[in-house]
């Protein structure tokens, strides 16, 4: 046990007759060791590029909401009255009448239309 500690600390096994098995599991370990670490690298990189968009995101859902209220604002009939009346226009004092269209009329101008 005392000489195999000896032999292990003086590295023979790297320079014995099977030392080309050694080198070859001590490069595939360190291959390994630089896939892992670029991997892990790799995944540090999209956790901030994740971040970065998660951010963005709540910044231009912010920015829609006012400019989702602005509109609102300047949608309402008081702003636009407003507006036209510096432009000469007032509002009518007659309100709206809606023009309705019987169904009877439109299917007979269809059947007209393919006759």
């Amino acid at each position: 046990m005392k000489g195999g500690i000896i032999n292990i600390l003086k590295a023979r096994f790297l320079v014995n007759e099977d030392a080309t098995k050694t080198w070859r599991f001590i490069l595939f370990i360190v291959v390994l060791a630089i896939i892992m670490i670029a991997n892990s690298h790799q995944f540090d990189q999209k956790i901030f590029q994740i971040s970065d968009l998660t951010n963005e995101v709540k910044e231009l859902r912010s920015e829609f909401v006012d400019r989702r209220s602005e509109l609102m604002k300047l949608r309402m009939e008081s702003t636009v009255s407003e507006k036209m009346k510096g432009r000469g226009v007032l509002s009518s004092q007659v309100p709206p009448q809606k023009i309705k269209v019987k169904k009877t009329e439109e299917k007979s101008f269809f059947k007209r239309l393919w006759q």
